[in-house]
């Protein structure tokens, strides 16, 4: 295979998905609840983000953003409406937005704020990208190995320490960023009364607040994004994997003022924002806000919590089960690598946050009957998880 082995591959060979399920190439169907890691919140295949790109297909591709591009404008207004903020710029991923925050960032911290080394704060546990500055930002040191050396102006504090904050914010920090739910460090939510003594203590000293909701934005939480739920109002938001369904697109969104620190040359995106992308962020947009689809999830989120509970809460490895929306996390008291294999052997699709965490990622359109069968896949998957011997092996069940 002509690859650069960066990933652990299952073998399974997805070919057609609808929904919540997919299709391997044998015709056996899986229950997905990796969402292609949240990114298709909407489901495979969605019928409205479908129908929108083949049109736009039949329209015009790309053009480059020396050129107005209607619904680039469009989204951008939906999302300004939304979010409560004023501007956006598209791009292609999530460490793209992640990296046009932090270069955001660093411009405000030296004109407005006159710093000579501006830093940016993040939390330990946290994840927001891969390139060099975003795994830097990173609270992880597994993401880094190798790859010194690493940019400057970066640190890291305790997650949902408030403690931390009046130490830790000083007269050189430009901005904080953060994730309203952790998603690689365990799905682990943040603590309402820390968020909002965070806003404050960011609004005290001019600080930015930069909220990351690659994976807990566009409805995965239950919201159109996280960060409504618990109350605070952030200055920068960073979006991507959910806005395209499955179409690549990021976006970093910025209040009103911001737009002085990031004109014309300072930033770009060769790709970012073209008419396909656009059509399909414009269907989901759509989608979320126009349907009954996220007061549906926050029913069925609370569904999943309930199910998980009932069914796993006696089993002697479970230490915690914890999130929101339809974002969860069991952690275990051993590693999860080797319940992976057994959960797809029984037609269950998830994936780890960590050694120790079970990630449970379902689309938005999943219902009651695929979250019990969820729930019972995992419940008889970890009565033979003793029987995976080292090498992770399936047991025949």
């Amino acid at each position: 295979m002509a690859l650069f082995p960066t990933y652990p591959r299952s073998d399974l060979k997805p070919v057609r998905g609808e929904g919540p399920w997919l299709w391997d190439e044998t015709g056996r169907r899986y229950l997905d609840f990796t969402s292609g890691l949240g990114v298709c919140n909407l489901g495979h295949a969605h019928p409205r983000v479908k129908e929108a790109v083949r049109e736009q297909l039949d329209r015009l591709w790309h053009v480059s953003n020396l050129f107005r591009i209607p619904l680039q404008e469009t989204v951008a207004g939906k999302l300004a409406e939304e979010s409560g903020l004023a501007f956006s710029f598209f791009c292609n991923s999530g460490a793209e937005a992640v990296e046009a925050a932090i270069k955001l960032a660093r411009r405000y911290g030296r004109e407005h704020k006159g710093l000579e080394r501006p830093e940016v704060i993040t939390f330990h546990s946290s994840f927001h990208g891969r390139t060099l500055a975003t795994l830097t930002a990173t609270g992880q040191t597994k993401v880094k190995a190798g790859f010194d050396p690493l940019p400057g102006g970066f640190r890291h504090l305790p997650y949902n320490d408030t403690g931390a904050l009046d130490e830790g914010l000083t007269g050189n920090t430009a901005a904080v960023l953060l994730e309203p739910v952790q998603g690689e460090g365990g799905v682990i939510p943040a603590n309402p009364g820390f968020l909002k003594r965070l806003e404050e203590r960011c609004r005290e000293k001019e600080i930015l607040l930069m909220v990351d909701e690659i994976q807990t934005g566009m409805g995965r939480t239950g919201d159109l994004f996280a960060f409504r739920d618990f109350g605070v109002r952030p200055d920068v938001v960073t979006l991507a994997k959910g806005l395209g369904n499955g179409v690549p697109v990021g976006a970093m969104m910025g209040r009103k003022g911001l737009d002085r620190h990031f004109g014309p040359g300072s930033h770009a995106s060769t790709f970012g924002g073209n008419p396909l992308a656009m059509a399909a962020a414009h269907a989901v947009l759509k989608e979320l806000t126009e349907s009954d689809i996220l007061t549906r999830a926050r029913e069925m989120g609370e569904c999943l919590d309930s199910r998980l509970r009932q069914r796993l809460h006696s089993h002697p490895a479970v230490v915690d089960i914890r999130g929101k929306g339809f974002m969860w996390g069991v952690e275990m008291d051993r590693p999860v690598g080797p319940l992976l294999p057994v959960l797809k052997e029984k037609g269950l699709l998830a994936v780890a946050a960590g050694p120790r965490v079970l990630r449970l990622l379902p689309p938005l359109v999943t219902g009651e009957e695929e979250i019990e069968q969820a729930a019972a896949i995992i419940e008889d998957s970890l009565q033979h998880w003793e029987e995976v011997d080292a090498n992770g092996s399936v047991p025949r069940v």
